[in-house]
């Protein structure tokens, strides 16, 4: 693909990443419990990042993985004071909230930041790193092992500990201990397949539309589409047999 088109797709993306965070930072100030573990409902938001950051290291490389990540960090970071400031326990309190200046508040948008720019750089590294392994689950379900990890305890010491909320400074390994484990096990059950299906439509389409890009994404798995051609003839002639 030429490159005015990554930056296109990078750029749409980055919009994708920005909305995820402004959804998870609304949703974590609502608390719940789970199997009587508490946890918030930010735990089955910020996972469709992960997503969209290993598909796009799958398909165009770590490098447009990090451009993402550079385009949004900054935009996330206003959107998370604005909307932290904005909303209190989900009650909306208006712009004017914004004149005041306010530690708790810039905690957790300081703190989604860094968690969102160190948990994606982290996830881009391990996803590169094994994106080829013969089984295409291990590099998505590796990197939100460890992204995750890193965003999820991030976040949380740098928001709450020691925190005027008595909450969440009390119960802050718990939530963040819980919250990482929705996160893995929504991964694994929800999407970790929708990762496949969405990989597969996409490759579908390549083949199709950009034959180059799709050898080219092929190859970084170790099979080209010549190798893949010959698989399949070498398959019919056995049926044959």
């Amino acid at each position: 693909m030429p490159t005015s088109s990554n930056r296109r797709i990078a750029i749409w993306l980055a919009c994708f990443h920005i909305l995820i965070v402004a959804s998870s930072n609304y949703l974590v100030q609502f608390p719940i419990t789970v199997f009587g573990f508490k946890a918030t409902w930010g735990a089955f938001t910020f996972p469709f990042i992960f997503l969209a950051t290993d598909l796009t290291v799958r398909i165009l490389g770590a490098k447009e993985g990090r451009r993402v990540i550079f385009y949004a960090m900054l935009p996330a970071l206003i959107v998370s004071y604005i909307i932290t400031v904005c909303f209190r326990n989900g009650v909306w309190l208006g712009f004017s909230s914004l004149a005041t200046f306010n530690l708790f508040v810039a905690r957790i948008a300081i703190a989604s930041f860094s968690g969102y720019v160190v948990g994606q750089l982290n996830d881009v590294f391990v996803f590169n790193k094994l994106r080829q392994h013969k089984q295409w689950w291990h590099a998505p379900l590796a990197s939100a092992i460890f992204g995750n990890f890193v965003d999820t305890y991030t976040f949380f010491l740098i928001a709450f500990y020691k925190t005027s909320d008595p909450y969440l400074a009390n119960n802050l390994f718990e939530i963040a201990t819980v919250d990482y484990a929705f996160k893995i096990l929504v991964n694994s059950i929800l999407f970790l397949p929708l990762y496949k299906v969405i990989l597969d439509r996409v490759m579908r389409w390549l083949r199709v539309t950009h034959p180059e890009t799709y050898d080219a994404v092929r190859s970084e798995t170790g099979m080209t589409r010549v190798k893949m051609m010959e698989t399949e003839e070498h398959g019919i002639q056995r049926t044959k047999m």
